[in-house]
C-alpha cells in the first residue's frame, strides 16, 4: 500500500476533499484520481483509497452510495480552514460564478437559480422556523421561497447531515444571475452589517470586502451575533445582513425592468437603489456607475441564531430548480 505521511499526505488529502467538496454527487477512488490528475496531483486509485479512509476516520467523508464518498459538514470546514491562505477572494469568484450558472427566467419561471443551506437539529426546526416567521413576514429578506430537505438528501451542493433538517433560503446571487443574463453586469463590492431605522436603510455599521476573504461575511456575522435581524422585522429598527453592488449608471432602467420581474415570482432581495455615482448608505459609489444595497439571504437563519438556536450554514451552496422552491408561508 501506498503510504505517506506528514505535511505531503495532509496535502493530499486536502486536494480530496476539495474535489468531493466541488461535487453534488459521491465520486468513487476512479473518479478522484482522474480530477486529482487535472489538479496537477498524481495519485493511484489505492491512494485514494488510502486516503479516503483516513477521511473516514477525521469525520470528513461519508459513504454516498456504491463504492462512493461525500464530504460531510466537518470535511468543508477542514477544507476553508487549510485552505485559507490560497483563498483571498474566494468568496467574490464563487458569487460570480454562481451569478453565471444562474439559469433561471423569470418571466417564464423556470431554471436554476443559487442558494444558501443551512442545517437545525430536528427537535429545534419548529421552533426555528418561528423565529424566522417575522423576518419573511417584514421582506428583510430575498425571497419567501425556500426550500426543505431531510437528512441524507441534496440541497443543491451538499448533503443534509445526520439528525438534522436542511433549510434553503434563495442567495443574492441569483439577483445578479439574472441581470447577467440580460447582459447587465454587476460588480459584487462587499458583505455587512447594515443599520435601518423606521424599515429604511441607514448605514452599513461593518463590512467585510469579498475580495479580500476566504470565509462568507454573513456567515461571519451571524456567527459573531452582529445582527438584531429579529428586532428590525418587529420595531423596523435594528441590525440586518446586507450586500452592496454597483451596476452600469446606463443599465439602471433595465435594472429596474428585471427586478419588476422578479418581485412578480417573489424574489425582492434589492433593498435600495442609488443615484449615478452618488453614495448609497454612506458607501462612495464610482463615476457612471450606481450602488443598490441587497438583502442578506441569510436574514431569516440569523434572527434564528438570535433566538438561541444553534444552525450551521453554508452559503452559497449551490443551484435548485425553480420548482423545489415553495413559499415560507405553507411550512
Amino acid at each position: 500500500m501506498e503510504q505517506v505521511v506528514g505535511s505531503d499526505a495532509e496535502g493530499k488529502l486536502i486536494a480530496i476533499l476539495k474535489i468531493l467538496s466541488e461535487s453534488s454527487d459521491p465520486l468513487g477512488s476512479i473518479t478522484i484520481a482522474r480530477r486529482l490528475e487535472g489538479e496537477g496531483v498524481f495519485l493511484s486509485e489505492r491512494a485514494v483509497r488510502y486516503h479516503l479512509r483516513i477521511a473516514d476516520e477525521r469525520g470528513y467523508t461519508q459513504p454516498g452510495g456504491r463504492d462512493g464518498r461525500m464530504i460531510t459538514p466537518e470535511g468543508r470546514r477542514e477544507v476553508k480552514e487549510a485552505l485559507a491562505s490560497q483563498q483571498l477572494g474566494f468568496v467574490k469568484e464563487k458569487l460570480e460564478l454562481l451569478a453565471y450558472q444562474t439559469t433561471f427566467d423569470p418571466e417564464k419561471r423556470t431554471g436554476q437559480l443559487p442558494i444558501n443551506t443551512s442545517f437545525v437539529a430536528k427537535d429545534k426546526f419548529k421552533k426555528a422556523l418561528a423565529a424566522m416567521k417575522d423576518t419573511f413576514k417584514a421582506k428583510i429578506c430575498v425571497s419567501d421561497l425556500v426550500a426543505v430537505a431531510e437528512a441524507g438528501e441534496h440541497l443543491g451542493a451538499v448533503v443534509v447531515p445526520d439528525g438534522k433538517v436542511g433549510f434553503a433560503t434563495v442567495c443574492g446571487a441569483a439577483i445578479n444571475g439574472v441581470l447577467l443574463k440580460a447582459g447587465i453586469p454587476s460588480e459584487f463590492r462587499f458583505g455587512g452589517v447594515l443599520e435601518v431605522r423606521k424599515s429604511e436603510p441607514r448605514r452599513f455599521v461593518a463590512i467585510i470586502d469579498y475580495a479580500g476573504t476566504s470565509l462568507d461575511p454573513s456567515e461571519q456575522f451571524i456567527r459573531a451575533r452582529m445582527t438584531s435581524v429579529g428586532e428590525a422585522a418587529r420595531t423596523g429598527s435594528g441590525k440586518i445582513l446586507g450586500n452592496f453592488r454597483t451596476i452600469p449608471a446606463q443599465a439602471r432602467r433595465a435594472v429596474e425592468e428585471k427586478l419588476a420581474l422578479l418581485k412578480e415570482v417573489g424574489v425582492s432581495g434589492v433593498y435600495a437603489l442609488g443615484e449615478t455615482s452618488e453614495p448609497l448608505c454612506q458607501i462612495p459609489v464610482a463615476l457612471n456607475r450606481v450602488g443598490a444595497v441587497q438583502l442578506g439571504g441569510l436574514n431569516p437563519v440569523a434572527a434564528a441564531v438570535e433566538a438561541g438556536i444553534e444552525i450551521e450554514n453554508v452559503a452559497e451552496s449551490g443551484l435548485v430548480d425553480f420548482d423545489q422552491l415553495g413559499s415560507f408561508s405553507k411550512l
